[in-house]
């Protein structure tokens, strides 16, 4: 059996992977008590079910905690796992909840709603390592339901997975990158009027960037670091490791230095690479 558990601060998207996992042929049950996970495998498993996904989270009440202990239980009997953790900053959490007028499973009338996700964040802070994070601040439905798919297909349990991530600065910073590189110094296309529409992927950006030596020393240096500490984060036992890189906004050098590194490592580790600008539709 293939079991992906989501669990995550509610508002993160967690329905959206939830209904994308279900399209793909996964048995997916929402809200399910922990303490019930065991017993729905066993009886799943005699079913012959072998794509299971559940969401699990703070709508369980204090049965979470047990949680991380039940996860070990289940990786120690062989079972093909992935934990996903969906987050995102408060303040994107505050405008999706006062424009969808739904309301925290938190809240109450004595708790507003940004106390309530505050709470939330408490009571969920031992999950959050324990598995793949991914911070849907500024992803859209359709970047995120892609972003899953990969996390999906990533082989479970066969090492670490290598995530290269730009984003731009001037849309914050990335809660799910455990390293993150500021490339704000070098050189803008952004300031040539032919490379303004155009992103790092595209050709001329590439030889835009390619021309300046600080750009490959960057480079070069940035590749060097995580080639060193690879193998310190795979002895940790990671399964997952991002490495964001980050420009202004996320267009152009961020995206050059990330399809690099992307092409890179590959052959040393399994490699996702991402890109997080734009996002001009919230996840809902």
């Amino acid at each position: 059996m293939h079991l992906v558990i989501i669990s995550g601060l509610s508002g993160s998207g967690k329905s959206i992977a939830l209904n994308m996992l279900e399209d793909d042929a996964y048995y997916c049950v929402d809200n399910l008590p922990t303490q019930l996970l065991q017993h729905l495998v066993d009886e799943l498993a005699a079913q012959g079910c072998d794509k299971v996904a559940v969401a699990i989270d703070s709508r369980g009440g204090e049965s979470i905690a047990m949680l991380p202990a039940l996860l070990a239980t289940l990786r120690a009997n062989e079972l093909e796992l992935q934990f996903l953790f969906l987050d995102a900053k408060t303040e994107t959490l505050l405008k999706r909840y006062s424009e969808t007028r739904r309301r925290h499973p938190l809240a109450s009338e004595q708790r507003t709603v940004s106390e309530a996700i505050a709470e939330e964040r408490v009571r969920l802070e031992s999950l959050a390592e324990l598995g793949h994070h991914i911070d849907t601040s500024d992803l859209t439905p359709n970047a995120l339901r892609e972003w899953i798919r990969q996390f999906v297909c990533a082989d479970a349990g066969q090492g670490l997975t290598l995530i290269f991530e730009s984003f731009g600065f001037k849309h914050g910073v990335p809660l799910d990158a455990e390293l993150v590189f500021d490339v704000r110094c070098l050189p803008n296309p952004f300031y040539e009027a032919s490379l303004r529409p155009l992103t790092g992927r595209d050709a001329p950006v590439i030889a835009f960037l390619e021309a300046e030596p600080e750009v490959l020393r960057m480079r070069d240096d940035i590749a060097r670091f995580v080639a060193t500490w690879l193998p310190c984060y795979v002895r940790d036992h990671r399964n997952y490791l991002t490495v964001a890189v980050g420009c202004t906004g996320g267009q152009h050098r961020s995206v050059y230095f990330v399809e690099w590194l992307g092409r890179e490592f590959r052959g040393r580790a399994r490699v996702l690479v991402r890109h997080r600008e734009p996002a001009p539709v919230p996840v809902r």
